[in-house]
């Protein structure tokens, strides 16, 4: 009874708008009042604040959104966006195909999907309408790329994922590369159906030289050293993820010194921007660990492990039942929330059930990428409207394409597990 007052008091508190945060520490409080009255929720408020930022991994979240920052403000993204452009330009929707593989690239050196959307928004959007594309197919295509940023390392969300997890930060990074490398691969195959099918969606190519096209991988080497220094490192052996993501900081404040885009101001308003998004996600742990807590005392996770093993279905069949729940929630939650809230629940689960952790953490982002551009609170398209002041309802309907396309990739990874823990099985 105490289980279901809390967790109807948590959706309550979500429904009207309290932040997550609050809403996961006020209805742990409550129930942990509940279970064990003012002297074990005493105990928990004391020394819940400590241990949500003891961890030594924590510190590579300020400094991987730190690096994000550096990079936005260097403009390197328009250099990704031209030498993609070069590169794939030549066929129909090419600039739609060059958009995801700048947002593959600027993912891999920022680790923000919605900082790798309102990017590609302001820079390829334009570029494509002005080369006659089809507003719906510019504006999904930018929203469905930026997810990339989601899953390439370096990836806050596998972060907190292999923090929440306690799982090798490092394997989760490295196991992202693939999968990602797949997903981009299919936002450019959908992009290609979807022109095949209706050419008048986009105009016909343009073709480059080779000169031009070599000449263009020089504005990109400064961002393929720094995605280098940061996942070659972790994967080499030569840095812990803790001490790449102090490199990669480092590296990105040198790239904007280098294109001359860091004064004093620029430089104090990254750190700004940088603190108040990793207090706001330490704040959301506090307020998991509160709720978590709770958990643990009342023993749902035994309890639901238990049901589940009663009920006679296959673990695959769970894991499609658990993943169909992740896209549900993804619609209506931020993505951090949702890791921070039900990892501590399902993964117990998921591990009984006999699946890999690593593989589970990069699945569930791949998930979570859906609920960043499905309706109705799909982060990336409310991002690309404000930047681009198109209409929800296109936007939404340009990513359903590559939603569907979404959905097969989960399938893929999901039958085929080698796809995720392959490389970091080669790991030093």
């Amino acid at each position: 009874m105490t289980v279901a007052l809390v967790i109807a008091l948590l959706a309550g508190l979500l429904v009207i708008g309290l932040p997550v945060a609050l809403a996961m520490a006020i209805s742990g409080s409550v129930g942990l009042y509940l279970f064990g009255g003012m002297a074990v929720l005493g105990g928990i408020l004391k020394t819940a604040p400590l241990s949500t930022a003891n961890s030594y991994e924590i510190i590579t979240i300020p400094m991987f959104i730190l690096m994000a920052e550096f990079v936005i403000i260097s403009g390197v993204a328009q250099d990704l966006f031209r030498a993609a452009t070069i590169w794939v330009g030549r066929l129909r929707g090419g600039l739609a195909m060059a958009t995801a593989v700048a947002g593959a690239g600027f993912g891999a050196i920022s680790g923000s999907s919605t900082a790798a959307a309102a990017t590609l928004a302001s820079t390829s959007i334009p570029a494509m309408i002005d080369e006659g594309y089809d507003p719906k197919l510019a504006s999904g295509v930018v929203a469905i790329s930026g997810t990339l940023a989601m899953l390439i390392p370096p990836s806050v969300a596998l972060i907190l994922y292999g923090i929440i997890a306690d799982v090798s930060v490092g394997q989760l990074l490295v196991a992202g590369v693939i999968p990602g490398i797949l997903v981009a691969l299919t936002i450019m195959a959908t992009v290609a159906v979807l022109v095949r099918i209706d050419p008048s969606v986009a105009p016909a190519g343009q073709p480059y030289s080779f000169r031009d096209k070599f000449a263009s991988l020089s504005r990109v080497g400064p961002m393929l050293l720094l995605f280098l220094a940061v996942t070659g490192t972790i994967y080499s052996g030569i840095a812990t993820p803790t001490e790449a993501s102090g490199i990669g900081a480092f590296g990105a404040m040198l790239l904007a010194l280098h294109e001359r885009k860091l004064g004093f101001s620029q430089a104090w308003g990254c750190l700004r921007r940088a603190a108040q998004t990793t207090c706001m996600i330490l704040f959301v742990i506090l307020g998991a660990h509160i709720f978590g807590y709770f958990f643990t005392l009342t023993r749902v996770t035994n309890d639901l492990t238990q049901w589940i093993g009663g009920l006679g279905i296959s673990p695959m069949g769970v894991m499609v039942v658990i993943l169909i729940i992740y896209v549900f929630l993804g619609a209506f939650m931020d993505q951090i929330a949702i890791l921070i809230l039900t990892v501590p629940v399902l993964l117990p689960l998921v591990l009984s059930l006999g699946f890999d952790p690593i593989w589970f953490g990069v699945i569930v982002v791949v998930t979570a990428e859906v609920g960043m551009v499905t309706p109705p609170l799909g982060m990336n398209v409310f991002v690309v409207a404000r930047y681009t002041r198109r209409p929800l309802g296109e936007i939404f309907r340009g990513t359903f394409p590559h939603v569907l396309a979404h959905l097969l990739v989960i399938a893929l990874l999901t039958a085929f597990p080698a796809l995720v823990l392959w490389l970091p099985s080669t790991m030093n």
